[in-house]
């Protein structure tokens, strides 16, 4: 063998390795970016919590600017209709009683679109929306009671309101985002246990997650799910209006609106409304 050919053959060799080094180092490259691990992850606390998912599989549902806003207003708008009807004339206007069984799954799908957000976890969003249902739902509780009291065949205290159902979602969703066995058992059984003591029950929570699925990735089997989730509502509603809410949210998610970002004013407005109805109904509705 001359010396030609066996520097030839040590200097492909040497390339070979070099190559192969490189193919891998991408490939954990890669890895560290879709699990979010490495440096820059290292300094987000909560970010070794969560699940690894590949970032190019993650195609969460886009709204246009202020186009949840709007959602909101027309939801709160909605509600307070379905709420004067519900404890004020006893759900005497049929109309508006349809009208309302489309106010939940509204407000459900913005509450299911900011949980969805890539980076909701790491910036600690299920926490102060923990907080802050908690808050509003604890501070609704006792007007609920009493308004519930004056309705026929109905229990004071049971289900607890909307924001306790909110409430459950928020924290189902932050178990399964920080992954593992234990977390999802967990969020299985309080599913199971806290599904009955909520508003629409088992079936309002379905109507989110399954909203929440498809914000986190628009493909038509989540899209499915949700439709089934809030096809489940039938079971409570006695009618299918809920279903209306889901072209209303994603035709009114395309259209751009000039709308400012209102956090604390509707978690006030539940129990401040609410209040206002009491009052009404103590003083004109005493019979």
């Amino acid at each position: 063998m001359s010396q030609v050919t066996y520097v030839s053959r040590r200097r492909n060799k040497r390339m070979k390795v070099t190559s192969t080094s490189t193919s891998e180092g991408a490939v954990n490259a890669r890895w560290l970016r879709a699990s979010g691990s490495g440096p820059s992850a290292m300094l987000d606390e909560s970010s070794h919590h969560a699940p690894i998912i590949a970032s190019s599989r993650h195609e969460p549902w886009s709204m246009a600017p202020g186009s949840l806003e709007a959602i909101k207003w027309a939801a709160l708008v909605l509600m307070v209709f379905d709420h004067v009807n519900k404890y004020l004339f006893v759900e005497r206007w049929s109309a508006v009683f349809d009208l309302g069984r489309i106010v939940m799954p509204m407000f459900g799908f913005v509450v299911a679109y900011n949980l969805a957000r890539p980076n909701a976890l790491a910036k600690g969003l299920h926490r102060r929306m923990i907080y802050r249902l908690t808050l509003a739902g604890l501070a609704a509780t006792p007007v609920c009671v009493m308004l519930n009291s004056y309705l026929p065949n109905a229990s004071a205290w049971w289900p607890l309101n909307i924001l306790f159902t909110l409430l459950l979602v928020v924290t189902l969703t932050y178990l399964i985002d920080r992954g593992g066995t234990k977390r999802f058992l967990l969020a299985l059984a309080l599913f199971l246990v806290a599904g009955a003591l909520v508003e629409y029950l088992w079936m309002g929570v379905l109507c989110c997650l399954g909203a929440w699925l498809f914000c986190r990735k628009a493909s038509f089997s989540r899209l499915l799910l949700w439709i089934l989730g809030t096809l489940s509502l039938t079971v409570i509603n006695a009618n299918t209006w809920a279903l209306a809410a889901l072209p209303i949210v994603l035709v009114a998610g395309r259209i751009p609106q000039r709308l400012s970002r209102q956090t604390w004013f509707f978690y006030g407005f539940y129990p401040a409304h609410l209040l206002l109805l009491l009052l009404i109904r103590l003083v004109w509705f005493r019979a």
